[in-house]
């Protein structure tokens, strides 16, 4: 029972990063119809810039390495936004995700370009001091209650964000009927470009949490967290906010539960397995709603 409650603690702390990366597809999604598939790369370059800030700045304040991080992923998806999909918006869904493709590919080989191919050591020790807890015959570490504290107040000031300003309920009715939100006089482009900053921001607040938590970063760490993310935000209900943070948790879990049953090494199968399942059986997600095609 105690390997089982350790295993659900470390699969919060997965499953909360992955939520982060999720919140990103999701809110695209929702807006514009595209799966961003670039996303994944823009989580790699705020843990990048994470470890810049941290390395090179000497900022060793875990927020404002965080906040610093958001702040450059949330340029970085404003400009990815502006050249690689503004200009599709008019063209077929199929031209949209060829071009994200492509921006997925530019952005790691870029950052191999940088920094190498290699694995990069993250300086946990320079931004946190990690302890263990013991508690009830449990080891838990104060990083893994920061990650999920920090993911958790993302995750709500977010919730409060779309629900309760005006730029929220504008991305709301956009998310709704993008071309009747832009006849009622809402500039529909910085709503959008808004909406990648957002995503953007929470994919490199991922990102730093990512480092922290496994100690290391490369290159290449945005592809298989990102589908995975995609994952949990088609578990979810692509659209939905509350479906990609419950797809993201549930996939953390379902990871490390099978890690607890030693089937550790098809942990990688769990999130692309339940992608499968819910695309024949329940294809809106458990929290999605149906999109009718207009015509």
């Amino acid at each position: 029972m105690t390997e089982l409650i350790q295993q659900i603690i470390n699969g919060l702390t997965l499953g909360s990063t992955y939520a982060l990366i999720a919140l990103g597809y999701t809110m695209v999604y929702g807006i514009v119809l595209l799966i961003n598939f670039a996303h994944g790369e823009i989580f790699m370059f705020g843990a990048f810039a994470g470890l810049f800030i941290v390395t090179v700045l000497g900022i060793t304040n875990l927020f404002l390495a965080i906040l610093g991080a958001m702040l450059f992923s949330m340029l970085l998806g404003v400009i990815i936004e502006f050249i690689a999909y503004r200009p599709l918006r008019g063209s077929s869904r199929l031209s949209a995700l060829i071009s994200a493709i492509g921006v997925s590919i530019f952005l790691s080989s870029l950052m191999v370009l940088i920094r190498g191919a290699n694995v990069t050591s993250f300086p946990r020790k320079q931004l946190f001091e990690m302890k263990n807890i013991e508690f009830m015959g449990l080891n838990i570490s104060n990083l893994q209650i920061v990650i999920i504290l920090i993911s958790a107040g993302l995750m709500i000031l977010l919730q409060l964000f779309i629900n309760y300003t005006k730029i929220g309920r504008a991305m709301r009715a956009s998310s709704m009927d993008l071309d009747a939100t832009a006849l009622m006089g809402v500039n529909v482009n910085q709503i959008i470009s808004i909406t990648f900053a957002i995503g953007s921001g929470l994919a490199a607040a991922g990102g730093v949490l990512w480092g922290l938590n496994f100690s290391s970063i490369h290159p290449y760490m945005g592809l298989m967290a990102g589908l995975k993310a995609f994952a949990a935000a088609v578990l979810g209900g692509i659209g939905s906010i509350p479906g990609a943070v419950f797809g993201g948790i549930f996939l953390g879990l379902a990871e490390n539960l099978g890690v607890a049953a030693n089937l550790s090494k098809y942990k990688d199968a769990f999130a692309f397995t339940i992608l499968i399942l819910v695309l024949l059986f329940r294809p809106t997600g458990l929290f999605g709603r149906k999109i009718s095609k207009k015509v």
